[in-house]
Order: C-alpha cells, then sequence, then structure tokens
C-alpha cells in the first residue's frame, strides 16, 4: 500500500484546506463568469487551481499531494458553475433586453442544477473512472503537476519549461496580441466551415495525451461534417449554407446524444443495481462515493422547486430530470474522451424536447436549458478531479464533498455576478461587443428547435448501432459538430504522438511526454485564467 493510501480522511480534508479552497472558489467563479460572456469560452481552471493550491499550502508546510487535491477540488467547482449560467441565461435577455428574472428562479435553476450534478456524478464516477477508465486528460495532468511539484526530480525541468513556453505563448496571444490566435483556411470559411489551426499548447496536448487512434475518429468526423456535408453539401448536391450548417450540426448533435442513449442502454443500465443501489438500499454504498439515501427526497424538493415555483409544466420537469441523468454521462464520456465539455449543447438538446412536449415560453425554455448545463458543466469538472484524486490515491469522499462546498458556493456567487451585471448594464448588454455570450446567443436562436429534426434522428440510432458494434467511434459526432480549426489542432497533437510513438518510443512509453504535455496544458491554463481574472477586475474597476 502507497503512502497517500494510507493517509487519513483528516489529512486530507483540513480546515485550512477548505478555506483556501472557498477563497480560491469565490474568485475564479467571478473571474468565470465575466470570461465565458467575454469571451464566449472558459479555459479549464484545474491547471490553476492545482498551482495555487499547491503554492499556497507548501507555504503554509506540512502538506500531502492529497490535501493539495481535495483543496483544489473545491477551488474550481464553481467555475463551470458559472459557465453553465453564462452559457445560457443571458439568451433571455438577447431575445428581450428588458425581460425581468427574479433572482430567486435564477438561484432556484443554478443551485438545483449544482445539487443534481453533484448527485449524477457521485453515483457516475466508479463508472468512467475505474470501469471504463477514461483518459481524463487534464485530469491526469493535473496529478503530474502535483506529483513533480511535490516531489521534484529530474522531471521538474521538463514540466516547468513546457509550462513556461505555453505559458508565455499564451499571454503573447491572448494578452498582447503578438501571435496569432486562429490561422484560417479561407476557402473553407467561403462555405461556412471555421477551416484552420487555433494555435494553442492546451489543446494540442490534449490530442498527445487522448492518442492517435481516438484523435483520428475525432478528425474523422470534422472531415465528414466539413469537407462532406457544408463543402460537399453546397458545391456538389446545390444545397445552401443555412440548410447545410443545419444538417451538419444536427447530425452532430444527434450523433452526440445517440452515444450518450447508447452508453446509458449499454453501460448504465446494466449496472443500475450497483451504479444507483445506494438511493434506495439502507447502508448499502455500492460503487457510489457516499450513502445516497437521501438523493430521491432531495430530487423530490428540486422538482417540486422547479414546477411550483418556476412554474414549470410536470412532463417538463421530468423530461429535465432525465435529461440531467442522460447529460452528465454524455459529459463524462466527452470529458473523458476530449476534454471538451460542449455543456450548452447538452442544455439546448433538452431545451428542444421540453419545448415540443410542452409549448414552453422563451423564459421557462432558457430555465431547462441552464438547469441542464449547469449540471453537465459541473461533471466535466467533477470528473477531471476525480481522475486527478484516482491517480493521486486521494479519498473520492474527501474530495465530493469539497466539490459539494466549491459548487453550491459557486452558484450562488455566480448569481449574485450575474445579477450584479443586469443592474449594472440591463439586459441589453449581452449580446454586444462587451458581452458577446455567444453560447447563449446560441441557446436563443435555437428556442424554435433543432434545426433539422430528421437528420437528427437518423444521427441518434446510427450512433447506437454503431456504438453496440463497436465503440471506437463515439468521438465522431465531436468531430462533426464542433468547428473545424478545434478538431484540425487536437488532430495535430494525436499526430505528434503517432510519430513519437514511431521514432522515439521510449519517450512516448516512459512519462516524459505526458509531462511535457501536461505542462503544456497547465501553462495556458494558468495564464488564461490568470488573464481572466484581470479582465474582471477591470470590468468591475470600469463599473
Amino acid at each position: 500500500m502507497s503512502e497517500n493510501q494510507t493517509r487519513s480522511f483528516k489529512e486530507q480534508f483540513t480546515v485550512r484546506g477548505i478555506i483556501i479552497g472557498v477563497v480560491g472558489a469565490i474568485i475564479l467563479t467571478c473571474s468565470s463568469m465575466f470570461v465565458a460572456l467575454k469571451a464566449s469560452s472558459l479555459p479549464w481552471p484545474i491547471m490553476f487551481v492545482v498551482l495555487v493550491s499547491l503554492s499556497g499550502l507548501k507555504l503554509l508546510g506540512h502538506t500531502n499531494p492529497n490535501e493539495i487535491n481535495v483543496t483544489h477540488t473545491v477551488m474550481s467547482a464553481g467555475s463551470m458553475v458559472a459557465g453553465g449560467l453564462a452559457f445560457t441565461i443571458p439568451g433571455i435577455f438577447i431575445l428581450n433586453n428588458t425581460a425581468e428574472v427574479s433572482i430567486v428562479h435564477m438561484m432556484i435553476v443554478t443551485v438545483g442544477g449544482t445539487i443534481l450534478g453533484l448527485i449524477f456524478t457521485s453515483l457516475l464516477r466508479h463508472h468512467f473512472i475505474e470501469t471504463a477508465e477514461m483518459p481524463y486528460a487534464m485530469g491526469q495532468a493535473a496529478a503530474e503537476v502535483v506529483t513533480v511539484g511535490d516531489e521534484g526530480g529530474k522531471q521538474t525541468g521538463a514540466l516547468i519549461g513546457s509550462f513556461g513556453l505555453a505559458g508565455i505563448w499564451t499571454w503573447l496571444r491572448d494578452w498582447a496580441a503578438k501571435v496569432p490566435a486562429l490561422s484560417q483556411f479561407h476557402k473553407m470559411w467561403d462555405y461556412g466551415s471555421m477551416g484552420g489551426i487555433w494555435w494553442s499548447p492546451m489543446l494540442i496536448a490534449v490530442g498527445y495525451l487522448i492518442g492517435p487512434i481516438t484523435i483520428g475518429v475525432w478528425f474523422l468526423g470534422a472531415i465528414i461534417g466539413d469537407f462532406g456535408i457544408l463543402i460537399g453539401g453546397q458545391s456538389l448536391l446545390g444545397w445552401d449554407q443555412a440548410f447545410a450548417s443545419g444538417i451538419k450540426s444536427s447530425l452532430g448533435l444527434g450523433w452526440m446524444v445517440g452515444v450518450g442513449l447508447a452508453i446509458t442502454a449499454k453501460e448504465i443500465i446494466p449496472h443500475a443495481k450497483e451504479i444507483f443501489g445506494s438511493m434506495f438500499s439502507k447502508g448499502q454504498i455500492g460503487t457510489s462515493i457516499v450513502e445516497m439515501r437521501w438523493a430521491p427526497p432531495v430530487i423530490l424538493v428540486i422538482a417540486l422547486l422547479f414546477i411550483f415555483v418556476l412554474n414549470l409544466p410536470v412532463l417538463a420537469v421530468i423530461i429535465t430530470l432525465l435529461g440531467v441523468w442522460l447529460t452528465t454521462a454524455m459529459s463524462s464520456q466527452c470529458v473523458g474522451q476530449s476534454a471538451i465539455n460542449p455543456m450548452e449543447v447538452f442544455g439546448i438538446f433538452v431545451m428542444a424536447i421540453a419545448k415540443l412536449a410542452c409549448s414552453l415560453d422563451v423564459q421557462k425554455a432558457v430555465f431547462v436549458a441552464a438547469i441542464v448545463a449547469i449540471a453537465a458543466g459541473l461533471t466535466g469538472d467533477v470528473m477531471n478531479d476525480f481522475k486527478a484524486g484516482h491517480v493521486l490515491h486521494t479519498d473520492p469522499k474527501a474530495q465530493w464533498i469539497g466539490e459539494c462546498i466549491g459548487g453550491v458556493i459557486g452558484a450562488v456567487v455566480a448569481v449574485l455576478v450575474m445579477v450584479i451585471l443586469v443592474k449594472a448594464y440591463t439586459g441589453a448588454v449581452f449580446g454586444t461587443e462587451m458581452f458577446p455570450a455567444a453560447q447563449a446567443a446560441a441557446v436563443a436562436s435555437v428556442v424554435g428547435g433543432i434545426a433539422n429534426v430528421p437528420v437528427f434522428i437518423g444521427g441518434l440510432v446510427a450512433a447506437i448501432v454503431i456504438y453496440f458494434i463497436t465503440p471506437r467511434f463515439t468521438m465522431l459526432g465531436l468531430g462533426i459538430y464542433l468547428p473545424f480549426y478545434l478538431s484540425f489542432t487536437a488532430f495535430i497533437g494525436g499526430a505528434i504522438r503517432f510519430i513519437v510513438q514511431k521514432v522515439a518510443p521510449e519517450f512516448d512509453k516512459g512519462t516524459m511526454g505526458s509531462v511535457v504535455a501536461s505542462g503544456l496544458l497547465g501553462g495556458e491554463g494558468f495564464v488564461g485564467v490568470l488573464i481572466a481574472l484581470i479582465q474582471a477586475i477591470q470590468i468591475i474597476n470600469a463599473m
């Protein structure tokens, strides 16, 4: 048994660690709200919080990797909750800039989505982290940073060097604007394809860590979506750009949902008693982190709040709860394989079904999307943290309690920031140059439903059938759906891994390759969040 495995719960879950984590969670949640609205993106916070936790606890002395792991788990949870809120709720104001959203309603949506996400990730952790052994590149990299930072050794130089290079590049790209962010393939843009390379060390490192086989399937999806549907459909079949784009997005979304349904049917439901038994059996934890008999009553209370306070129809609430169950599994799979979490896409999908079934008005429809996006966003962060904890042999119960603390605090802080922004600038600020809120604009644009329902259903059915034959093509839908430049950049990382395996197998089989990739992930992630913090402070000072 390793030293990490023998550490007690109290040595991992400490008062000082929780205090550092809570303070960091408040700061990071505020910055995440601003960057999600301003830049229409959200860098994974895990590397930033790992380094802050490592530095803070090392300064206090007598720490250990597990305490660091639990502390950064608390600190990061609120970030993705803020992302789920920022990527959806502004859609209400984009459609009607004089709309009024009650702070009570926003709080129920955000805290409710957070609690649902925490419940389902506790239940699903064992399957995706231990049984399916998903890669979770960000989590692996975080564990690598904690280990190297705690123990030192000859790999420290490689980690610090790659971290520094990626950090400098990110600063030059995103702050100083001295190096390009995106190199466009202009011929592809003529057809509505976002062809190009996103000069991101983080995404290249993700491709390297995931490996050439999975990346190859992901990139095949991009070829089908952009060269096959967008370019081929317009140049060979005479489709207009809007129609081709609708087919591309509907096929990609349908495939992703189909994979989620297939995973649920093939891997989750057959093990339902093992996974969900702790919700109903006294004293039976099963594969859950903690005893979960309290979960069904809590879910019922949340459902009643959705019905009687948010005024959502009963059927819409049932669809939302089932949607959270499905999309937390989808998010776990997606983040595990690609380190990308399209949380607003999952929200849009469930919203479209609920709106079709219940004819919801705009505000209630966006509430459904927000609940799902918040739960799915939190799931991605939780699973990355759990992966790091699994590598470091941290007590998952300590981590999960930390996620609960950070997640709920983050939910409250995110709502308060949103309310302050609406009061300061009015809802008319969303969808403008100040706060483009592109994801929320996408939610607003598809309130009417999925672009091409037959294609969506076709992609869904095809994904289910193929998944039951072989799970190799799970990432195809993500490649179809995402902008081409993201897929191509990740493909570069996978191609580098393939070349390294051929010409320098000792580098790949050892840990040096993963250490360098972890440094690249960490450098961009840390500096990206640092820039977000600076921008948030500047905006607050200007208010």
